[in-house]
């Protein structure tokens, strides 16, 4: 069974999200549906949902989805969200979490499927974050691999009306682009 490590993804994304200024939180992001402060909110959310789904735990509120909303971000968000993050990241380490079926937000799926949701939503949205905050971001090329391998099969033309609202519209790249930019245009960012 091939297992993902999440701890590289989720400590770029913890960084990130505590550089955020309390005066950034309303700048616009990638993700055209949420500002800064609505993706940090999500990023906290799916980082407690996919948690709960290693552990095969069902996680109170997730069931409606991984919505963001920069009004429910307590005093103390960007702890909160680093200890949820590094949560995320521990209970992947355990082979177990890849076993079997579990349970993110409303969606039934595999262990091995749940953890590569994960490492996808991380990643993307630790893209969208850096986007929006105007610095840099790194990421191993091994989880953008395992991005690909999670977001090719469904964006091909075949598989659009399963696509539901979560990703974009899938952007043309030139040949030979870089996979971070394959990755992102899979999902409807323009890198």
């Amino acid at each position: 069974m091939t297992t993902l490590e999440l701890g590289p993804a989720t400590s770029t994304l913890r960084d990130l999200v505590a550089s955020v200024g309390d005066d950034q939180l309303t700048l616009p992001t990638p993700c055209t549906q949420y500002a800064v402060g609505d993706l940090v909110d999500h990023i906290g959310g799916l980082a407690l949902a996919f948690a709960g789904a290693a552990r095969k735990e069902r996680v109170p509120g997730a069931e409606q989805g991984g919505s963001g909303d920069a009004s429910r971000l307590g005093p103390d968000w960007r702890e909160g969200v680093d200890r949820n993050l590094a949560d995320l990241a521990e209970a992947w380490r355990d082979p177990a979490a890849f076993d079997g079926d579990t349970v993110a937000g409303p969606v039934e799926m595999s262990g091995a499927e749940a953890a590569s949701v994960a490492l996808n939503e991380v990643v993307v949205h630790g893209w969208d974050l850096a986007t929006a905050l105007g610095v840099p971001f790194t990421v191993r090329e091994e989880d953008v691999a395992a991005c690909l391998a999670f977001a090719e099969p469904f964006s091909t033309p075949e598989a659009a009306p399963f696509r539901g609202d979560a990703f974009g519209e899938v952007l043309p790249v030139p040949a030979g682009a870089p996979a971070l930019v394959r990755l992102l245009a899979l999902l409807g960012r323009r890198a």
